[in-house]
């Protein structure tokens, strides 16, 4: 079969295949080794150090709504507290990851980052190396608001944080339809595949190691595994080879229904978004279904959007702020990660208009104002509560899930 090609024309697995591979020699080639923990001190001592330092945070710059509120809300609020914050715009975060460990080989001391927007298997490839400043998190204030036993919090993607990041917010995937093109809509993960084979030409996914593609591969994974109880959440060559077989045997199965026939897909989120606002695809999918609103009444999609419900729920996890270790600016790097768990800084970043990231705070924690603003967020027909999208969620498989079912992927579906 001639090698297929995304929908912009370049071979869809080249740079993130060749990125993810770069990722994992890099990570075999350093030694694993215990992380740098941080001297407890007072908060005072941090702040004052933290005067006069530029961070420099690592992050996606794809999202427009994730880089305005960097740029125009988190770091004027961090000027304030006399720290520079410069956003970095990267287009995987495995190239800040990369630099970090680069710089740790090398025994950079002042490194160019300071501050990352991560998780799953970038924190896990970071960890194994020693790459992250640890036993930080308990100094931040605003860790107060934190419920300590959320395990979407303790953990990320398996991986106990042992304090070594700290949470920005939640995420919980979600697949969106058109209800005007979509008069019966499935109520399962099968049901969705069934419906797509019925439907020839209006479903697609982003090719993995898209992150919304990749974490649609993963909930295919449990639905033709028999459900999360039968898939281990830790990663073994063993469950690998029982299990990627059939889920590979079915996405094969409905390919040649998909968009195109199989022969492409959306090389990112972005492009699938793209697709469905033109009438291309009657779903899309996301993991922050808190934008939809706002992307409707803006016009991008239509009036008719909605988030489908399905039984036995979906993927839920959250995304970290990490300080590398060759940082050369950990206590203004400390106060920003601070800074972005206060519950006005969260709230501001939950507004659909702002950019919609889900709370990492207990509503119960926290001030009466601030969760009469949480209260007081807009409601809409277009998506449920967060309480209610996030019934029954399903956990996340270990990091080296991640990486294994990709790399499957791009050999048995891309390579086809």
């Amino acid at each position: 079969m001639a090698r297929r090609r995304p929908a912009n024309g370049r071979a869809r697995w080249a740079p993130a295949a060749t990125c993810a591979l770069a990722l994992a020699l890099t990570a075999c080639s350093a030694p694993a080794s215990e992380p740098t923990t941080a001297e407890a001190r007072d908060w005072d001592d941090v702040l004052a150090e933290a005067e006069g330092q530029t961070v420099r945070l690592w992050m996606y710059g794809g999202d427009d709504k994730g880089n305005a509120y960097v740029d125009d809300v988190l770091a004027p609020a961090a000027e304030e507290l006399g720290v520079a914050l410069e956003r970095v715009p990267i287009a995987d975060t495995a190239d800040a990851v990369n630099r970090v460990l680069s710089e740790r080989q090398a025994d950079v001391p002042d490194g160019e980052v300071d501050l990352i927007w991560l998780n799953g298997e970038n924190f896990a490839t970071g960890q194994q190396a020693g790459a992250w400043l640890c036993d930080w998190t308990s100094m931040l204030p605003n860790m107060e608001y934190v419920d300590p036993d959320d395990p979407l919090l303790t953990t990320d993607f398996g991986l106990d944080v042992n304090g070594c990041e700290a949470p920005w917010h939640k995420a919980q995937f979600a697949l969106v339809y058109d209800e005007a093109r979509v008069e019966d809509p499935p109520g399962s993960i099968a049901e969705l595949l069934a419906w797509s084979e019925e439907n020839p030409g209006r479903f697609t996914y982003p090719a993995p190691p898209d992150f919304t593609g990749s974490v649609f591969v993963r909930q295919v994974l449990y639905e033709v595994s028999g459900g999360v109880d039968d898939v281990p959440l830790e990663f073994s060559q063993e469950a690998y080879d029982e299990l990627a077989p059939e889920l590979f045997s079915r996405l094969e199965e409905i390919e040649p229904s998909l968009w195109r026939e199989g022969q492409t897909y959306p090389q990112d989120l972005g492009a699938l978004d793209q697709l469905y606002a033109d009438g291309q695809v009657d779903f899309t999918m996301t993991y922050g279904p808190a934008t939809l609103p706002d992307l409707v009444a803006d016009g991008t999609f239509p009036a008719t959007t909605r988030v489908l419900l399905v039984e036995d729920g979906t993927i839920g996890n959250a995304s970290f702020l990490a300080i590398p270790a060759t940082s050369g600016s950990q206590a203004g790097a400390m106060v920003v990660a601070n800074l972005a768990l206060s519950p006005e800084q969260q709230l501001a970043k939950a507004q659909p208009e702002v950019w919609g990231q889900y709370t990492v705070l207990e509503q119960d924690l926290l001030p009466e104002d601030v969760q009469a603003g949480f209260e007081a967020l807009p409601q809409s027909e277009i998506l449920p509560s967060y309480e209610e999208l996030s019934e029954g969620a399903d956990p996340e498989v270990e990091a080296a899930w991640v990486t294994a079912l990709d790399e499957g992927w791009r050999r048995q579906i891309a390579a086809g």
